[in-house]
Parts: structure tokens; C-alpha cells; sequence
């Protein structure tokens, strides 16, 4: 058994390669131009800062930036458990980030995605221990959206 995966995974790599499969942050890949030369404009909400802060973590501060990236959010909140007193026990929060990348050159649209991802809390009798699950979810959802435009970004860093 043990034989037969040495062997797939032999056959399987120069599979690979002839279909043009190439490591992003290998020697020539297309995302080592990006890290740190991605300015993300300014938080302006907790929500964005939360956002800009994992996007940093992941692209790198820029240091000699060469895109600039705007970053739009939407957030909406919907009940989805509901007790025999009526009451929400559990929400569902959902969030889209539309994003452009542009080139600080020229000015000019070099990227623009759209990435959406959902999380949830639920909801106590303590007023105090709702609002942190909240605060807490909401910024789980950030690093959702942050992590999904970086893998986008890296996805797709050949074209621009």
C-alpha cells in the first residue's frame, strides 16, 4: 500500500507541471510581488480595522507600495434560533467584502473581487455576555473576509 502512493505521487507531479501548476510564493511565483507593496486604505469602523489589521498580517505592511487597495463592507445580522418565549438565542452574522486593487501609478482598476463568508453567536440572559459573543464574532468575520481576499489576491496575482 504503502508503494502505491510513492508511485501516484510520482506519476502525479509531472501531472503537475504540464499543467502549468506553479507554487504562488515559489522562485518566480506570481504573489512575491505582492507582499508589501499593498497600501490598504484607512479603518474608518472597528469592522475595517479589524479587516485592514488581518490583511497587513497576511500581505505584509507595505513598506513600498504599488497598489492601493479600497475595501467595502457590508454586515447584516439575522436571528436564527428562536426559544418558546419568543426570544433570538442565536444569530448568523453575514458579511461581503468588495474590493478594488488599483495601481498607485496611474490610478488606473487592476482588480476588483467580491468575497462573502458567514459566522454566528448566540445569545445569553446576560446582556454582557451577548455583547462580547458579538464583538467576538464580528471580528472572527473579518479575519474570514481578510483571509478569503488574500487568497484571492494570490489566486489571481498573475493577472495584474
Amino acid at each position: 500500500m504503502s508503494s502505491f502512493n510513492r508511485r501516484f505521487l510520482l506519476l502525479a507531479l509531472p501531472a503537475l507541471a504540464a499543467c502549468g501548476f506553479e507554487p504562488v510564493y515559489g522562485t518566480g511565483g506570481s504573489a512575491n510581488g505582492l507582499r508589501g507593496s499593498i497600501i490598504v486604505d484607512e479603518p474608518t469602523t472597528k469592522n475595517s480595522f479589524d479587516l485592514v489589521a488581518r490583511l497587513e498580517e497576511r500581505l505584509g505592511r507595505a513598506q513600498s507600495p504599488i497598489y492601493g487597495m479600497t475595501v467595502t463592507l457590508t454586515t447584516e445580522e439575522k436571528g436564527l434560533a428562536i426559544s418558546g418565549s419568543n426570544d433570538i438565542t442565536r444569530y448568523n452574522l453575514l458579511g461581503t467584502a468588495v474590493y478594488v486593487l488599483r495601481d498607485l501609478g496611474t490610478g488606473a482598476q487592476v482588480y476588483k473581487g467580491t468575497v462573502n463568508t458567514f459566522t454566528a453567536y448566540s445569545a445569553s440572559a446576560q446582556p454582557v455576555s451577548t455583547l462580547a459573543a458579538e464583538r467576538d464574532a464580528r471580528s472572527r468575520l473579518m479575519t474570514a473576509l481578510a483571509d478569503k481576499i488574500t487568497t484571492d489576491l494570490l489566486i489571481n496575482s498573475g493577472k495584474f
